[in-house]
């Protein structure tokens, strides 16, 4: 994986953006402009520090920016606008992502096994930067190089805890 950087578009709907989500009190995880099949699709994913997102965070930006992106029209062709959470599991893919999740506890994911056969790692986030992404797992640092990852994304959950919560094991 490489560290991401917004494109012209993805950059002009942040700026447009970003200024409605703080108003309401939200952050801009992520803007995303994707093409799926014959479709465009404007994507803005959401967050906020202190409680999840919900359906009216969304529609309070949806709105106003519905309106600002028909006024400035930055985008030639159509797409579909989607706005929500950035998500409990949300990919780190852009350098303010790591360094916004410095300290938290993330999975790994390789491309290609370890010599231990581990293909996935969950540890502590210490560091990341162009080449490198760095965790605490196990009480041992571990450096590994971001071009054999085929992801980084937060694991804000025990998955035991989840098992027994489905399973109605809970404590």
């Amino acid at each position: 994986m490489k560290i991401k950087k917004f494109g012209n578009t993805e950059s002009r709907v942040y700026e447009l953006v970003q200024p409605i989500a703080e108003e309401q009190g939200l952050i801009v995880w992520d803007v995303r402009y994707e093409k799926e099949g014959a479709m465009w699709y404007l994507r803005v994913f959401l967050d906020h520090m202190d409680r999840p997102v919900n359906i009216t965070d969304c529609e309070n930006v949806t709105r106003p920016l519905n309106k600002l992106l028909d006024e400035t029209d930055p985008i030639a062709q159509s797409y579909t606008l989607e706005v929500g959470s950035a998500g409990l599991e949300r990919e780190l893919i852009r350098e303010t992502h790591f360094d916004a999740c410095e300290g938290c506890k993330v999975t790994v994911r390789l491309i290609r096994p370890l010599e231990t056969g581990e293909r996935e790692l969950v540890g502590t986030l210490c560091g990341c930067d162009r080449e490198n992404v760095t965790l605490m797992v196990n009480d041992a640092e571990v450096t590994l190089p971001l071009t054999q990852a085929a992801f980084v994304r937060l694991a804000d959950f025990d998955e035991d805890e989840v098992s027994r919560a489905d399973s109605g094991e809970a404590e």
